[in-house]
């Protein structure tokens, strides 16, 4: 059981407020300010500092905010458990980006759960920075993102690796056969919200071109892949995305993908947790788990 000098720092990190955090805990500010002069003390390091009127964490505050987080977070799962019976297994709150809840999850899910028939399993679906917010707060145990992290907050195992392509219409012109990423600058591009996977990895691969999506003649932000794929196949711009989202249209026959010499792109899926956990084990097999059911509902009958 955590410290309770330890949740008010928490809860002063997500505040950055002692008057806020102390309206959160249903405590006195003064409390709040003597129980972060207490871990100080213990520690002999100071963990906040002021802007104006904001509190700002110190190195020394990151480090111990990152521990005590995890550990947090594990307690409540730790919780969870032992009031379902220690016997049971690890509870699955989780969270996925948008191209793995709607492309990628449900082929090893499914696998997971027709094996765990008293699993208790609750998946949401967010862009990376949300999914990460959410694993700070201890809201998720774990997260499958497309998007980059901080591996010093973060630890990780490799869920999949797939494609990353451009793609248009089966029947989209072009004025001249695109062959590089500069012959696209003239189309109109669907792209994914900032914050999410997939236009964080399609902004580092055009800034390693020297081009951003503002050097294309219009961009278009979509907050979904479903939606995107039916504008393709309307015809009404290109796009960028995995190829594993865009299979389907295209073995149909209403997709293509635009083949370009200077972007051959593969990208890591990750599925994460907080750095710490005791449950890093556990995570780390059932990320293994995902892989083989995937790769043996994927394998062809021999």
């Amino acid at each position: 059981m955590l410290d309770f000098r330890i949740l008010t720092f928490l809860t002063v990190c997500d505040t950055r407020n002692y008057t806020r955090a102390a309206e959160r805990l249903h405590i006195t500010q003064p409390a709040v300010s003597q129980h972060i002069r207490c871990i100080e003390e213990f520690y002999g390091a100071k963990l906040f500092c002021s802007e104006g009127k904001r509190l700002v964490l110190t190195s020394a505050g990151e480090v111990l905010r990152r521990t005590a987080a995890a550990m947090r977070n594990d307690e409540l799962l730790l919780q969870e458990r032992l009031r379902a019976g220690a016997e049971k297994e690890l509870p699955l709150h989780f969270g996925v980006t948008m191209t793995v809840g709607e492309f990628l999850i449900a082929r090893p899910l499914g696998v997971y759960l027709a094996g765990h028939s008293e699993a208790d399993v609750r998946m949401e679906m967010g862009n990376t920075e949300e999914l990460l917010g959410k694993l700070r707060r201890g809201a998720l145990n774990f997260a499958i993102v497309e998007g980059y992290f901080d591996r010093r907050e973060f630890d990780s195992a490799l869920y999949r690796t797939e494609r990353f392509i451009a793609v248009s219409a089966a029947n989209h012109r072009f004025a001249r056969l695109p062959t590089a990423l500069k012959d696209l600058v003239g189309e109109r591009v669907l792209a994914r919200e900032p914050g999410s996977g997939t236009r964080d990895i399609l902004e580092k691969h055009l800034t390693a071109q020297n081009l951003s999506l503002s050097d294309f003649s219009g961009v278009v932000q979509i907050g979904g892949m479903q939606a995107i794929l039916q504008l393709l196949e309307r015809d009404v711009g290109i796009s960028f995305l995995y190829e594993a989202v865009a299979r389907q249209g295209i073995q149909a026959g209403a997709l293509r993908e635009i083949l370009l010499r200077d972007f051959q792109v593969e990208h890591d899926m990750a599925l994460i947790w907080e750095r710490g956990s005791v449950f890093a084990g556990e995570y780390r097999d059932l990320c293994r788990f995902f892989m083989e059911a995937d790769e043996a509902s994927i394998k062809p009958a021999e």
